[in-house]
Parts: C-alpha cells; structure tokens; sequence
C-alpha cells in the first residue's frame, strides 16, 4: 500500500524530498514543513505525482 511520493516546495516549485506514504492511512496530499535549499528557509512543501 505504501507509493513513493515527491514533495515540492510551494514558493519556488522546485521538487526537493521524495518520500513514502501509506495510501489507506492518508489518502489526500500530504503537506509539511520542510527546508528549502533554493529558498534557503522553511517552507511549506506539497505532494506532487
């Protein structure tokens, strides 16, 4: 049930983090907090396909 997933950076669109989730736990699209070395800050990153 775990997919490999990709989350990207809401301010710049760069996809920094892969990652996995669990489909039958968490069915929507995850967002977190996570560094941006572009940025060079916190941001809030996306799940994308």
């Amino acid at each position: 049930m775990r997919e490999k997933i990709t989350l990207e950076c809401s301010e710049c669109k760069q996809r920094n983090y892969d990652s996995m989730k669990n489909k039958k736990n968490n069915p929507d699209r995850i967002e977190m907090k996570k560094y941006c070395k572009f940025c060079k800050k916190h941001t809030d990153h996306k799940e994308t396909k």
